[in-house]
């Protein structure tokens, strides 16, 4: 069986997303800036909020071409 590409990326951001708010919270408690940490994690948030918005409309999609049919 293999898995969606789009199911495999959306997994893997979330993780980047989860790694990268630890390490942000560990800059934080250091007194550390975190500015760089806190532009790659709204862009990681964006590419998710992005891809998973494509990924429901193509479902959606699929599942209006098979009630045509």
């Amino acid at each position: 069986m293999e898995e969606d590409p789009d199911n495999y990326r959306i997994l893997k951001l979330r993780a980047e997303i989860l790694e990268l708010g630890s390490a942000i919270r560990q800059l934080q408690r250091e007194g550390l800036d975190d500015a760089a940490a806190q532009l790659l994690i709204a862009r990681k948030r964006a590419q998710l909020w992005h891809l998973v918005k494509t990924n429901s409309a193509a479902s959606c999609l699929n599942i209006t071409d098979i009630r045509r049919s």
